[in-house]
């Protein structure tokens, strides 16, 4: 049994307070069965990337960077049209290093171990 949306981005948020890092809530989808879209942010560097969550043809639950993106606007832009297409969709915001580290699930395209 999966998760509502709701208690799972509330988990993901206590994950990153919890390692000292910053979460918050961007946009506020449907509570039940909205997808997520997952930006984290370096502040130091300025690197914003955009996860999203997808299925390999193994059935896994996998993340991923639908693009490579040259900013955060772009990043935004991408979450904007998103929630235009769909309505449900909620956007996280984690600033943080690393911030795909607080995903439970495996990401796609990032080295072992970074």
């Amino acid at each position: 049994m999966m998760l509502s949306s709701d208690i799972w981005v509330a988990a993901l948020i206590r994950r990153v307070e919890l390692a000292g890092s910053y979460a918050t809530v961007a946009r506020k989808g449907d509570a039940r069965a909205g997808a997520v879209l997952v930006k984290t942010i370096d502040r130091r560097s300025n690197a914003t990337k955009l996860y999203v969550e997808a299925t390999r043809g193994d059935g896994d639950r996998v993340w991923m960077s639908p693009a490579d993106f040259a900013s955060e606007a772009d990043v935004d832009a991408y979450a904007a049209r998103a929630a235009r297409i769909d309505p449900d969709v909620w956007v996280v915001e984690i600033e943080d290093s690393d911030g795909a580290r607080f995903l439970t699930e495996a990401v796609e395209g990032r080295a072992a171990g970074a």
